[in-house]
């Protein structure tokens, strides 16, 4: 399954990136750790985060993450859509919270960090 499809089947709004949505998902992970993040994500996995900072797409790209999912209708700072953007991250926004964005996932096929 590749990002668009989640985009549309989920209805999320496409806060950057939006030129990345071809990229095929690996798998799941949510945390707001970033540390843990870039040691326990792995590449093509889209990651359910509650952080809205620069540094998420910093982490994104050193994991190769497929995109983010900001939940509970968390928007990014601007730096953040800007950085994104120029770094091909898509950053994708929800309203629902984090358990059920995850439940959804994983209702589509997608399962979490093996």
């Amino acid at each position: 399954m590749i990002v668009e499809q989640i985009v549309q089947q989920l209805g999320l709004e496409v806060a950057a990136g939006g030129d990345q949505l071809d990229t095929e998902v690996t798998g799941g992970y949510s945390g707001d750790l970033i540390s843990a993040v870039m040691a326990n994500a792995r590449q093509g996995n889209i990651w359910i985060a509650w952080h809205v900072h620069p540094n998420i797409v910093a982490a994104g790209l050193i994991v190769k993450l497929a995109a983010i999912i900001l939940v509970s209708g968390r928007e990014p700072e601007q730096e953040t859509i800007h950085k994104a953007d120029e770094e091909g991250m898509p950053i994708l926004v929800s309203d629902l919270p984090a358990f059920e964005i995850i439940g959804r996932l994983h209702e589509m096929g997608i399962s979490g960090v093996q």
